[in-house]
């Protein structure tokens, strides 16, 4: 099963890679884009089959490492 894990920061966190980008943007003539907020996407392959406990063995991946829940959010994606 893979799983891919979408992190972005929370709403109310500061993002200057972000603001950096969307004035990229507008300064090479992309007009109308609003805010811009970045973030991470990592995929892991799992061996679990399981739907639910490959989601809660990731639930803990995140949890531990691949997210700093202080000012980060994630969702989590599952593949068979």
């Amino acid at each position: 099963m893979k799983a891919r894990v979408h992190i972005t920061l929370k709403h109310g966190v500061l993002d200057p890679q972000g603001k950096a980008i969307g004035h990229a943007l507008g300064s090479l003539g992309f007009e109308g884009v609003g805010d811009v907020r970045q973030g991470k996407v990592i995929e892991l392959e799992l061996a679990e089959t399981d739907e639910a406990r490959a989601r809660a063995e990731v639930e803990q991946m995140c949890q531990k490492l691949l997210a700093n829940t202080v000012i980060e959010n994630y969702a989590i994606e599952l593949q068979a």
